[in-house]
C-alpha cells in the first residue's frame, strides 16, 4: 500500500481539506458519481455517511478506506440524541451507585414535545428563569431563541399557548431541546464567549480519545446584559459566528476568536494554576462522559473516525457547561491564524488515523504514541479498561 498513492474524495470545497490531500500528494478520485467506490479516504457529508452504511445499499468498505463518521455519529452529535443519551447514562451510573463520572455539566434540559409537560412544570416552579430553545438538528444558531414566556412557545407550535395544554403539537416535525439559559457566564471585556475545542475518537469499543491543544473562543460582538429588553437580541446571546459575522461590530481581523492559549493565560492570570487546572479538569471529564455515554450504541466500525468539535460555555465560577457536540464543525476559515489552526488539525487528524499515509494493523494501532502533532491521547480503554481514573489523571499531566 505504501508504494501507492491514496485516492482521495470531498464533498466538501474546504480549502483546508483538500490542500492537506494535496500536499500529502494523494490523488482524487475522479469518479463523479456520489455512490463511486474509486477512493481511500473519503471526508463525507453526515448524510452520505448515512447512505454508504444503509444495509439495503449492499454497500461494504474495504481494508484501504476510511471515512470520517461512524455509521450513527448523530448519537452524540443531534442535541436531542445527546441530551437523551446523557440521561440514560446517568440513569444506569445511578443504579450501579458508581462514582465516576461527573454528571454536572448539562443544564437542566427537555425534549420538545415529549417532555413539554415535564418542562411547564419546572417553569411554574421557576417563572423567573430564562430558557434557551433550539431546534434538535439544525446548526450555526438557526430556530434558536430564548424564552421567558410560555407564550413564546408559539414560534415553534404555529398556534396559541395556553396554561391548561398538556401537550405541545409542533409546527414542523423536528424535536426541539429547551435548556436552561447560563444567564451569569464568564465575561472578558463583558462580552459573552465560549469555547470550540476539538477531540478525535478513532475507536469507540475499547474507546480511544484524543484531544487537540489548539482550539479558540468565540465571542459576542455586543456586551452582555441580562436586561429583558435586549433579550431577542443575538449578538449579545449567540456566540456563533455565522451569528456574529452580520453584526456591525463585526471584525474581520479576528472574526471574534482568540486562541485557547491567550485564553487560558487569562484564567491563570486571573485566578490562579490550581483554578484553570480544575476548569480544564471538569473540560476533560465533560469529553469523556459524553463519549463514554454513547459508547454502547455507536455502531464502531474499524473503517471510521470522529473529529467533534466540543461547544464548552465556562460561568461566572469557571464552571464549563456543555452547550453541544458537532459533528461537521466548521471547516470555514476567517483569518490566516483561523486557517493555519484548521490546516494543522486536519494534517494531524490524519497522521493519527492513517500513520505514514498507510493503513495500519491492529498491532501498528495500539503502538501508536501518546502525542501526535497537537492531538495528546486523553483517554485508552484498551491499556487500562477497569480504571477510567486512573487513564484520565495521568492524560490530563500529559496535556498540560
Amino acid at each position: 500500500m505504501q508504494n501507492r498513492k491514496l485516492k482521495w474524495k470531498s464533498d466538501f470545497e474546504k480549502s483546508v481539506i483538500i490542500e492537506n490531500f494535496v500536499n500529502r500528494g494523494w490523488i482524487k478520485s475522479q469518479e463523479k458519481e456520489e455512490e463511486s467506490t474509486d477512493w481511500n479516504v473519503y471526508w463525507a457529508t453526515v448524510w452520505n455517511v448515512r447512505n454508504i452504511f444503509n444495509p439495503k445499499n449492499g454497500f461494504r468498505l474495504n481494508d484501504q478506506q476510511i471515512i470520517n463518521h461512524f455509521p450513527n455519529h448523530y448519537e452524540l452529535t443531534r442535541k436531542d440524541c445527546m441530551v437523551k443519551n446523557l440521561k440514560r447514562f446517568k440513569r444506569e451510573q445511578d443504579k450501579e451507585v458508581l462514582e465516576t463520572f461527573n454528571f454536572d455539566f448539562l443544564p437542566t434540559t427537555y425534549i420538545f414535545p415529549g417532555e413539554y409537560s415535564l418542562f411547564v412544570e419546572e417553569f411554574h416552579r421557576n417563572p423567573n428563569q430564562t430558557w434557551i430553545v433550539k431546534p434538535a438538528a439544525r446548526s450555526q444558531g438557526k430556530g434558536i431563541f430564548l424564552l421567558r414566556k410560555i407564550q413564546q412557545l408559539k414560534k415553534i407550535s404555529g398556534t396559541a399557548i395556553t396554561s391548561n395544554m398538556t401537550q405541545l403539537n409542533l409546527a414542523s416535525k423536528e424535536n426541539y431541546v429547551v435548556s436552561r439559559y447560563i444567564d451569569n457566564p464568564l465575561l472578558i471585556g463583558g462580552k459573552k464567549f465560549d469555547l470550540r475545542m476539538y477531540v478525535l475518537v478513532t475507536n469507540y469499543k475499547p474507546l480511544k480519545v484524543w484531544i487537540y491543544n489548539k482550539g479558540f473562543g468565540r465571542f459576542c460582538n455586543e456586551q452582555y446584559t441580562t436586561d429583558v429588553a435586549e433579550i431577542e437580541n443575538m449578538f449579545v446571546h449567540l456566540t456563533n459566528v455565522a451569528i456574529q459575522q452580520y453584526s456591525d461590530k463585526y471584525s474581520q481581523k479576528h472574526g471574534g476568536k482568540y486562541s485557547i492559549d491567550a485564553l487560558k493565560l487569562y484564567v491563570e492570570s486571573a485566578y490562579g494554576t490550581d483554578a484553570l487546572q480544575r476548569m480544564m479538569d471538569d473540560i476533560h471529564n465533560i469529553m469523556l462522559t459524553s463519549l463514554k455515554s454513547v459508547q454502547a450504541v455507536i455502531q464502531n466500525d474499524k473503517h471510521c473516525f470522529e473529529m467533534y468539535g466540543y461547544d464548552i460555555l465556562l460561568d461566572s465560577n469557571l464552571k464549563p457547561w456543555l452547550i453541544e457536540i458537532n459533528a461537521s464543525p466548521s471547516l470555514t476559515t476567517t483569518t490566516p491564524v483561523d486557517k493555519n489552526l484548521k490546516m494543522n488539525l486536519i494534517n494531524d487528524v490524519y497522521n493519527i488515523v492513517l500513520p505514514n499515509d498507510d493503513f495500519p494493523d491492529n498491532d501498528q494501532k495500539q503502538q501508536q504514541p501518546t502525542k501526535v502533532g497537537g492531538f495528546t491521547l486523553l483517554y485508552d480503554e484498551s491499556l487500562d479498561p477497569n480504571n477510567r481514573k486512573t487513564q484520565k489523571r495521568q492524560s490530563v499531566k500529559i496535556w498540560k
